[in-house]
């Protein structure tokens, strides 16, 4: 006898491929251009910074730090906006939503002009973010957006200039997730559900990462890469990139 819920989750899976597929098929030229502003960052001295707050935080952390990735990507951290670790939780959602505070971060951190600062805010409406990008322009960063457009389209800001994050970004990369992000609905269930930002923005960083070692390789230049620790070699590996890069790295003390 069949189980009635043999199946049930490839509408998930199906939903989430078909983001991808969006994003891979209409944001080729947005993710190359990312791609080479990393590049070029990479290239000239200049050092690369990814921020998101709450579970927007989950695609910048997984490109820093991360075997197959570049070493020279970092963590702009906000203490209780970073994750969902603060309690109560709902204390990150909130300082999403506190003035000032993106400018606090920067000028206490080590970035400078030159620099390339990742924003992934999903619905791109609140201050925080909108704040960071803002700040980082103003120090002479190239600002790159990862946010879903369509928010810009059917919310409202809530930041006092009227504007989403998409309008101070050089680079905007549209995520494609819908309002409220949740792929899938049941009458008996009183909510949609089934987010998929986690899984399509973290490809697309991925995507562009990867692209931007690619590129550096073309360029004729050596991408500094990490290696796995746990295969055989990886960690005498990654101490040799990491000294090598020392002056660009801030996730080693």
């Amino acid at each position: 006898m069949s189980d009635p819920l043999d199946g049930l989750s490839d509408r998930y899976f199906d939903a989430a491929i078909a983001l991808l597929r969006r994003v891979r098929d209409e944001e080729t030229a947005t993710i190359r251009a990312a791609a080479t502003a990393v590049a070029d960052a990479v290239a000239g001295d200049g050092r690369v910074f990814v921020f998101g707050a709450g579970h927007s935080s989950l695609p910048a952390q997984d490109v820093v730090y991360r075997a197959g990735g570049l070493a020279l990507v970092n963590l702009l951290s906000v203490p209780g906006a970073v994750g969902v670790d603060a309690v109560p939780a709902t204390l990150g959602s909130a300082l999403e939503r506190v003035e000032g505070l993106a400018g606090a971060v920067l000028g206490t951190s080590p970035a400078r002009g030159g620099d390339v600062l990742f924003v992934i805010s999903l619905s791109g409406r609140n201050t925080l973010p909108i704040e960071m990008a803002q700040e980082a322009r103003a120090l002479g960063m190239t600002v790159v957006g990862v946010t879903s457009l369509t928010y810009a389209g059917q919310t409202r800001p809530r930041h006092a200039s009227g504007t989403f994050l998409k309008d101070h970004c050089d680079i905007v990369v549209d995520c494609k997730i819908p309002v409220g992000d949740a792929e899938l609905s049941d009458p008996r269930i009183p909510a949609p559900y089934g987010p998929a930002s986690t899984v399509v923005v973290s490809a697309l960083m991925q995507a562009v990462m990867a692209t931007a070692a690619t590129e550096l390789a073309d360029r004729g230049l050596t991408p500094p890469m990490i290696r796995s620790g746990n295969v055989d070699g990886g960690l005498a590996w990654n101490a040799k990139v990491f000294d090598e890069h020392r002056e660009r790295i801030f996730f080693r003390q």
